[in-house]
């Protein structure tokens, strides 16, 4: 398939480079005039435009019925349908838009095609007409930005009655560790100069912070169901983005920086394995996995889970760099949770009691917080 479309790419080039050696040609003084299009040319141009038209159209709608399912399934977050409700706006306004301009397009290139002694009709300039296509776009799109904002300030709000889990999502080439705030939920100061592997101290946390000692850093993403997280983004070396589609979630994770992003799951990855949407694509990836192992190849059978994936190209493992992410009931993300070693367990070290008092104190100003990695 690569070969193919190379070879297209190529050939295409080569008539556009063609076509232009043609213009170029008959500008000249004296050129040939005998290749210039004639009535018969342009009539059959214009033909073209509307057989072109209707490709173009039978191409969309057969694109949207064939590959439609792959775009959107079941949100399995708070705030997914809305999300959705807002792309499927998007994606009407826009088809409507497409579909009446490029039908007005081709029926204008035939309309007024050239012919021998006839001129097309024209407008220097006509104010009506481009307040209309100036205020229309405009207001349009307005609308879209509000309710974009608005849904954007909901999925961001965080509040006292929320009582979030705070998670650090921590990105590097090429995967990622998450870090669970504990009892405290408070997330530890880190930097990624206190990063010592001899010490297995792999995401750098500072071992003198008290609330660093009951972090917990595990390699896969456990969420309750029904339960809001907040996390808390750090990248150790490039730009990453950690990116959660089944969750309608995205954000990058700057280097130097902390980024943020929260949602409240909504289905576990139980409940979306029996979801019928997703039974279909694992049927389908299972036929091609049994296809594969009928003809000797090693592939096992598919199982849907969630996953956390990097949407930015950081480097060569690029496409591999992601992490499983399992939703479930609250009781059983206890239960897991309290089988994960603390960070001060995993150094040994002793975890530090904290009193009311230190766990009221605000520990870093904002700009000690940018420079140490503070959450």
């Amino acid at each position: 398939m690569t070969t193919l479309l190379a070879i297209i790419v190529v050939v295409l080039v080569a008539i556009a480079i063609w076509q232009m050696s043609k213009i170029f040609e008959l500008s000249q003084v004296g050129a040939d005039k005998s290749q210039i299009a004639n009535d018969k040319d342009n009539k059959l141009n214009g033909y073209l435009m509307f057989a072109f038209l209707i490709f173009l159209y039978v191409f969309m709608i057969y694109s949207m019925w064939k590959w439609g399912s792959f775009l959107l399934g079941t949100p399995a977050s708070e705030h997914g349908e809305n999300y959705d409700l807002l792309l499927t706006i998007s994606f009407i306004l826009i088809f409507v838009v497409q579909f009446i301009t490029q039908a007005l397009l081709h029926y204008f290139a035939f309309k007024y095609r050239g012919e021998k002694g006839k001129k097309a009709l024209f407008f220097a300039d006509n104010t009506k007409l481009e307040m209309i296509w100036s205020v229309i776009p405009a207001l349009t799109l307005a609308g879209l930005i509000i309710f974009g904002l608005f849904s954007w300030v909901n999925v961001t709000t965080i509040t006292e009655d929320d009582d979030p889990i705070i998670v650090e999502l921590y990105a590097q080439q090429f995967n990622w560790k998450a870090r669970y705030a504990g009892t405290d939920n408070v997330l530890g100061k880190a930097n990624v100069r206190l990063i010592d592997i001899a010490k297995a101290n792999i995401l750098g946390l500072d071992e003198s912070d008290p609330y660093a000692a009951d972090d917990k850093i595990t390699t896969e993403l456990h969420l309750p169901v029904g339960k809001k997280v907040v996390f808390k983004m750090r990248s150790q070396d490039v730009l990453h983005s950690a990116y959660m589609p089944h969750f309608r979630a995205q954000m990058n994770c700057v280097p130097g920086m902390i980024t943020q992003f929260s949602f409240t799951p909504t289905v576990t990855t139980a409940d979306m394995r029996l979801d019928d949407g997703i039974v279909e694509k694992v049927d389908g990836i299972n036929k091609i996995r049994a296809d594969k192992r009928a003809k000797g190849e090693d592939a096992d059978p598919y199982e849907f889970d969630y996953l956390l994936l990097c949407n930015k190209i950081c480097g060569q493992s690029h496409y591999n760099m992601q992490m499983k992410i399992i939703v479930e009931t609250e009781e059983e993300y206890n239960e897991w949770l309290a089988t994960q070693k603390t960070f001060a367990s995993s150094m040994g070290l002793d975890e530090e009691t904290k009193t009311d008092d230190t766990l009221a104190q605000v520990i870093v100003s904002d700009e000690e917080a940018e420079i140490m990695g503070v959450n």
